[in-house]
């Protein structure tokens, strides 16, 4: 009898409903969520596409909503771009999202800087290097990191 529930089509649509309305998810990763449930993988290919025709699922959604929640982390477009790229998402989809963000990169690198290390430049070569470095952690880009420790906010 259990087995049935993991072939069961309607199963499946519930159990991705529950995922979904705790946050959104992308395609690939409700997929894999579904499977490791215990739900046959086609299945919940099918579950998931009459989902997405219905516009509940939507992987424009999910990465507006991830762009979103990693810029509030202070994290660059390197990074999410990368993060996106593990979940499955296509880049050309990552570039639109971030472009209409109209989110000015070279500034939040500055206040992610200025946040962790405060508002005066580093004073030698090997300070400028570990906040360079963090900065590329955060996923920004070269010309964003120099311009973040280039600039001293307190007598911007």
């Amino acid at each position: 009898m259990e087995e049935d529930r993991f072939s069961n089509p309607v199963e499946a649509r519930k159990k991705a409903m529950d995922y979904l309305a705790r946050r959104e998810h992308a395609c690939r990763e409700l997929a894999r969520k579904l499977e490791t449930a215990g739900f046959d993988a086609n299945v919940a290919a099918d579950a998931i596409q009459q989902l997405t025709d219905e516009g509940l699922q939507s992987d424009r959604r999910f990465v507006e909503s991830f762009v979103q929640s990693r810029i509030n982390q202070g994290k660059g477009p390197v990074r999410i771009c990368a993060d996106l790229g593990e979940r499955g998402i296509a880049v050309v989809l990552v570039d639109e999202v971030l472009g209409e963000t109209g989110q000015d990169w070279y500034e939040l690198a500055r206040e992610v800087r200025t946040k962790k290390f405060g508002g005066e430049r580093p004073v030698d070569f090997k300070e400028k290097a570990r906040q360079m470095r963090f900065l590329q952690y955060r996923g920004f880009e070269p010309d964003q990191i120099q311009l973040a420790v280039s600039v001293d906010v307190q007598n911007a």
